[in-house]
């Protein structure tokens, strides 16, 4: 069986800068719930691989992933190919009045069968709350980086601002 998980968080900071956060894979480590995530190294690119293992109470599972398409400021796409979670993963940022849009949308098998249908039933509800706090974890430490923050343009405040 396949689920599609999307959750989305308006982020008062410019696209570009949240490109920037969610793209920094080590960064995310700081802000995605129970998990912990390494890279390959090097520049971001298609065929990037990177790890996460997310851990709770000493139990876990690694999610290693490649990256199957990346298009800065707007979208990168995952292959997740691990034993546990298998299927893609998006991450899409587009620009919202304000700031930016972000959305984190997964589509995945989910593994043991019935059994793993009937898990989800329970780790579903959870899984998601654990991706909002995520997200606005995320939206917080993007928005708390003043030089990343949109800045007023005159045609927005008028010649006198400063």
């Amino acid at each position: 069986m396949r689920v599609h998980l999307e959750e989305r968080v308006a982020i008062a900071a410019p696209p570009e800068a949240v490109f920037e956060a969610v793209a920094d894979w080590e960064g995310q480590s700081d802000w995605v719930a129970l998990t912990r995530v390494t890279a390959d190294g090097g520049p971001h690119r298609v065929g990037e691989r990177l790890v996460a293992e997310t851990r709770l109470a000493g139990i876990g599972f690694s999610d290693p992933m490649e990256v199957t398409r990346f298009e800065p400021p707007s979208r990168i796409d995952v292959r997740h190919l691990g034993r546990v979670v298998r299927g893609t993963g998006t991450f899409l940022v587009s620009p919202a009045p304000g700031g930016a849009w972000f959305v984190w949308a997964e589509d995945v098998a989910l593994p043991l069968g019935l059994a793993g249908q009937l898990g989800f039933v329970v780790v579903g509800p959870a899984f998601r709350l654990l991706l909002r706090r995520s997200l606005r974890r995320l939206a917080r430490r993007v928005e708390s980086r003043p030089h990343l923050r949109r800045r007023p343009t005159d045609v927005e405040c008028g010649p006198e601002a400063p």
